[in-house]
């Protein structure tokens, strides 16, 4: 039986059990009082049926591949169960080959070890579909039972919401403890062939790798400022038409727009946050970058192909929903009583909105805009098609130039080897933005609660 059909099955005799619990929990309320609703009976009647068994799913899911393997290993003669770990991975490759094929082999040690393994393999499921009918119908034995009403459901269900609601937490922690520690592991590596201070305050980005003594980038030259300077100037012209367009076309959807327009303005705003990054890539460098060169060289300007101001205003177009979806949220938040209480007072609209609504919706706005600009700062593919890969130092945005994403995504293209500093230098990128991104999340909380107390 396939996992999918066991897990179908623990749904449907939960859904049995959860029905029975409640069941014979109405009916004993007329002839005893209850310590809890009956709901609460259903639900501890169905954690019954469900938790065990699916912990045993789990578990064997978990356990089945090397029991399986174990057996295909015993099914192998001593000859070749002796051999290299090598090639004894080799004939098990060759089992589950077989396998595929339906246990036929030209070999016949093969074909004996693929049949071994799919007699193990319908012993195991056979055995794990018993286990789990029989935990999963112990559930609905314990609603029948008189054993149930005399139970705290309430307190039982509450308890193990809290554990499910522990694990999640928990599981999240993790998985972010454990993505950090990953780029870090891998960028002490690359600390140990590169210094540190050269990585990050050197300017010059190449790291090719050497061919000749003689050449300019012969050991690596790893200097990360101009990949972040240019991170930093394309989230910056990003955010100049971001942040005002959408604040704006926020304040006054939430403020000044009649429903009607409302209704219809909204929606069509956030459609540009589900379109494609790749179709804003194409749109920066077919039509906004060839529109801004023509346009510098009409001025008497040299502007390149790829520029970082093509770039940074298609990705400021691209953001501009987020900000301008969150903020309204935000700004609607805010208590109406708020609003006619200025207006009581003789303020004017604008002064409403300036003096009252957008200091009380600040530390949403806030957030939005952090968000847009984790937006921009992760950004890749319109930073290939309209800023290029030129790893240069310069504040001018008629130049070319790239992000920290987009040369994590160069260094990782293709068959690298991770031993050498250039495959390195990604995670050594990623812990950096990491960093860097920390230290404005914390500034910027810093911030919302310092003009927060000033508020209130």
């Amino acid at each position: 039986m396939q996992t999918s059909s066991l897990f179908i099955i623990i749904a449907a005799l939960t859904l049995v059990s959860y029905y029975t619990g409640n069941k014979r929990a109405q009916h004993r309320r007329h002839s005893e009082r209850l310590l809890a609703l009956p709901g609460h009976y259903g639900y501890m009647t169905a954690m019954w049926s469900a938790i065990p068994a699916v912990i045993l799913l789990l578990a064997w899911m978990i356990l089945e591949p090397g029991y399986l393997n174990n057996q295909i290993t015993a099914s192998l003669p001593a000859a070749i169960a002796e051999q290299s770990e090598d090639t004894l991975n080799l004939y098990i490759n060759n089992v589950q080959l077989a396998i595929a094929n339906g246990g036929l082999s030209d070999d016949l040690v093969v074909q004996q070890a693929a049949s071994a393994y799919i007699d193990a393999k319908q012993k195991s499921r056979f055995l794990v579909t018993g286990l789990i009918l029989v935990l999963c119908i112990s559930g609905i034995i314990f609603a029948l039972s008189s054993q149930l009403t005399k139970q705290h459901a309430r307190k039982r269900v509450e308890g193990v919401v809290k554990v499910f609601l522990l694990l999640c937490s928990a599981v999240a922690i993790v998985t972010t403890v454990g993505i950090v520690l990953s780029v870090l592991f891998e960028a002490l590596r690359f600390f140990e062939a590169v210094s540190i201070i050269d990585f990050i305050f050197g300017t010059t980005w190449s790291p090719q790798t050497a061919i000749r003594e003689d050449q300019v980038g012969s050991s690596g030259s790893f200097g990360a400022v101009p990949l972040f300077a240019g991170t930093l100037l394309i989230s910056l012209i990003a955010m100049l038409i971001a942040v005002p367009v959408g604040l704006m076309a926020a304040i006054y959807l939430s403020e000044y727009a009649s429903p009607r327009f409302r209704a219809s303005a909204k929606p069509a705003l956030e459609v540009l946050a589900g379109i494609p990054t790749v179709v804003y890539g194409f749109f920066a460098a077919l039509t906004v970058a060839p529109f801004i060169r023509d346009l510098g060289e009409s001025l008497g300007l040299t502007v390149a192909s790829e520029s970082a101001l093509a770039a940074g205003i298609v990705m400021g177009v691209m953001i501009i929903p987020f900000v301008s979806s969150l903020s309204d949220d935000v700004i609607n938040a805010v208590p109406q009583a708020m609003r006619d209480g200025s207006l009581a007072l003789g303020a004017t609209q604008s002064e409403t909105v300036k003096q009252v609504i957008i200091p009380a919706a600040l530390p949403g706005i806030v957030g939005g805009v952090l968000l847009a600009a984790s937006r921009a700062i992760g950004e890749t593919m319109i930073v290939v098609m309209a800023a290029g890969l030129s790893a240069r130092l310069t504040a001018n945005p008629l130049e070319a130039v790239t992000t920290v994403t987009v040369q994590i995504v160069t260094l990782l293209t293709g068959d690298q080897e991770f031993d050498s500093p250039k495959t390195l230098a990604a995670f050594a990128l990623g812990l950096m933005l990491f960093v860097a991104t920390l230290l404005l999340n914390v500034l910027a909380l810093h911030i919302v609660r310092k003009y927060r107390e000033q508020y209130e």
